[in-house]
């Protein structure tokens, strides 16, 4: 017996159109696919950077590279990448100056450096990463196993930014009463501004968020302001809280006024 080809449902037999449901509200909203995980790529051999680049991107890596630590520096500055894997020993700047520049920048800070070098004894392994590395890959090297390490210190990262979003989250409306308390003083003149009568050694960074806390912005503002992160900002507020001798933001805008210490 020949196949039977199943019946043509007519457009009133539909399923969604006979219940009455309407296609352009029930159909799922098309999410768009995560950025990929940028990546730069300080070696000063060009064999291998090439060869590490197209693998890294038929992973799904965007991977910008640099020939050594100094290209790498003005690139990471450009790039604000979410990893950088880099060389140890290469001209003008090594892999060691490159990530002392990462680490003392307040942007590039946090960023996740992976060590990939021939110098692969233990001593050397135990030196990066008491330099501040993050993982540590001697040559020669499995890709997968480059991957797999990239892949879990963005993980790590990941988990490290959640963690301080829901800390910074968790006290927030201690945070906002204290922003109403401050921005009602200013409003009504609670407490007038002085001339400087005291000198403290703020930094200009710390100078700049105490302005901002005293204008009565939260955190997250003051870090969008200053192109930071909220942990750095979180971290000069204490500093402030330690040098005003305050405890609170209210005691610290009050401190600030009545000391001449803001606009």
């Amino acid at each position: 017996m020949p196949p039977i080809d199943p019946p043509l449902s007519s457009p009133a037999e539909d399923p969604a159109t006979s219940a009455g449901a309407d296609p352009d509200t029930t159909a799922p909203e098309p999410q768009s696919p995560p950025p990929p995980v940028r990546l730069l790529l300080v070696d000063d051999e060009p064999g291998l950077r090439a060869a590490v680049k197209a693998y890294l991107e038929d992973e799904g890596f965007q991977v910008t590279t640099a020939n050594d630590g100094e290209e790498g520096w003005t690139v990471a500055q450009e790039l604000m990448p979410d990893v950088v894997i880099t060389d140890v020993m290469m001209p003008r700047c090594d892999g060691y100056g490159l990530l002392k520049r990462l680490r003392a920048d307040e942007r590039l800070g946090g960023t996740p450096v992976i060590f990939l070098t021939a110098k692969g004894m233990t001593t050397d392994r135990i030196a990066g990463f008491q330099a501040g590395a993050d993982d540590y890959i001697p040559k020669p090297f499995d890709p997968d196993e480059l991957v797999a390490r990239v892949r879990n210190v963005v993980r790590r990262q990941e988990r490290l930014l959640a963690e301080a979003a829901r800390f910074a989250d968790a006290d927030i409306g201690a945070m906002a009463k204290q922003i109403t308390e401050i921005r009602s003083m200013l409003g009504t003149g609670g407490v007038k501004k002085a001339t400087p009568d005291v000198k403290l050694d703020f930094t200009p960074r710390e100078a700049s968020v105490l302005q901002l806390v005293a204008e009565g912005m939260m955190n997250k503002e003051i870090a969008r302001r200053l192109e930071t992160s909220i942990r750095n900002v979180e971290k000069y507020v204490s500093r402030l809280f330690i040098k005003t001798g305050t405890a609170s933001r209210t005691e610290l805008v009050r401190y600030a006024l009545e000391h001449g210490l803001v606009d």
